[in-house]
């Protein structure tokens, strides 16, 4: 089986990422038991490597990118699991902070089908989802790699989420605000107590800044399971530094020392997911991975995380940002200024049509100077037009996201803002065509 070949088998397993939710809330569509049973049969990979288990609604990916990073620089063989990707599906199982290769992806899909196979004949178990397919070859790949450690974020809420078959001795629940409505619950505490269902018995919790909303459910399974809750801002500290265009420096006080740092990404946001990963890279050392000053130093300078508040070009300036929930989108609209000087605001924009675009569009319309509406070929996508109604004011729409950000880039100044936000997909197709990436195009689902 080649590349080619092993997408087009991936993309017509059921895929609840593309599908739409519809209707009541579908938390039975999450069932750990096929997860288990393809475990079981594949010998339990996940079980064999230590591992660190990062769920939340935002900074749950840069969280883990940065883990990944600080413990690669520390000389440590790396697994790490991540969802949904940008521009390939190899991004989502990286070795060593990279995508795996075509190859090795091909011949993971090839020898977990079998398995597959046989729990779809069993009217007791069902078809792997593609996401339970995935996730299953990243914990083989890392057991068949022999990796020192894996960091695996979770793709969806927490508790029944198909990576929470680990066992993890970290644990890591970064900030919980209002999404996936529809599937996790309405309120912040239903959502935060989903999350902590990935808390394991005796394990060390991050925890990022709360609400207390979100605080109350998480510490109760934290006390439930005997878990150490570690509190970010009160038990691990971070404190600002010099900041531009390129990065910011900071200094994060953890429980085992100081460590003066700087990266790549930008908003305050980030600082709050850098402390969190300096909590968790402490917290290993428990588990016999000890990640010092230095590594983190190298780590954190060289991690790689795109679409978020990514600066793809200065002149006029371009910054993509996967922002797509209310809460994200007002975080990047406040650290816009702090990190960029701009005169005018001209946006880029589309949303997935199961988030809550009123809300969005209502944040990002008291900023913007222009809008230019569009939308990514993701089957939730909302269209154009649909987009444009919920700003005020003329809107140009464009019906893809190449043709809308050219648009915008001809109608910007030389010290004009052209911000993509919205949607993680547009983001990366605004991405694609900025920086010249060839896409991996998936078919419909049969």
């Amino acid at each position: 089986m080649d590349y080619p070949q092993s997408i087009s088998r991936l993309i017509n397993l059921v895929d609840h990422e593309r599908n739409t939710v519809t209707g009541p809330r579908q938390k039975a569509i999450y069932d750990l038991a096929r997860m288990e049973a393809l475990l079981e049969r594949l010998g339990s990979p996940h079980h064999q490597i230590p591992a660190v288990h990062i769920a939340g609604t935002k900074g749950k990916g840069s969280t883990a990118a940065l883990c990944d990073a600080a413990l690669r620089a520390a000389g440590f063989s790396t697994g790490f699991y991540s969802s949904p990707h940008l521009h390939t599906f190899r991004e989502r199982i990286r070795r060593d902070s990279e995508p795996i290769t075509q190859e090795k992806f091909a011949a993971l899909v090839e020898g977990i089908w079998p398995i597959h196979e046989e729990l779809k004949a069993d009217s007791g178990i069902g078809p792997l989802t593609l996401f339970e397919y995935l996730t299953g070859m990243a914990f083989q790949c890392f057991a068949e790699d022999r990796t020192d450690v894996q960091v695996i974020e979770v793709g969806l809420g927490g508790k029944l989420d198909a990576t929470n078959v680990l066992d993890a001795g970290v644990c890591v629940i970064t900030s919980i605000s209002l999404d996936h409505t529809a599937i996790l619950g309405d309120s912040i505490g239903e959502i935060a107590a989903d999350k902590a269902g990935i808390i394991k018995p005796g394990s060390t919790v991050i925890i990022a800044p709360q609400t207390s909303e979100a605080l109350g459910p998480i510490l109760a399974a934290c006390q439930e399971k005997e878990a150490a809750p570690i509190l970010v801002g009160r038990d691990v500290t971070w404190e600002e530094g010099r900041s531009g265009t390129d990065g910011q420096r900071f200094t994060v006080r953890g429980r085992n020392g100081e460590y003066e740092l700087y990266m790549p990404l930008l908003g305050d946001h980030q600082l709050e997911n850098a402390a969190s990963a300096v909590a968790a890279l402490e917290a290993l050392a428990s588990q016999g991975i000890a990640v010092n000053a230095k590594a983190m130093e190298v780590g954190f300078e060289q991690v790689s995380w795109p679409c978020r508040m990514e600066v793809l070009s200065r002149s006029p300036l371009l910054v993509a940002d996967g922002a797509h929930n209310v809460y994200s989108v007002e975080s990047l609209l406040k650290s816009l200024p702090k990190y960029l000087n701009f005169e005018k605001l001209i946006l880029v924009t589309g949303f997935s049509r199961d988030k809550n675009v009123e809300g969005m569009a209502q944040a990002l319309r008291e900023k913007a100077d222009s809008v230019f509406a569009t939308a990514s070929r993701h089957p939730r996508s909302l269209a154009p037009d649909e987009v444009a109604r919920l700003f005020d004011g003329p809107v140009t729409t464009a019906a893809t996201a190449a043709e809308a950000l050219q648009l915008a880039l001809d109608s910007a100044g030389p010290r004009d803002l052209v911000l993509a936000v919205g949607s993680l997909f547009l983001t990366a197709e605004v991405r694609e065509s900025a920086l010249g990436i060839e896409p991996e195009i998936y078919s419909e689902l049969s």
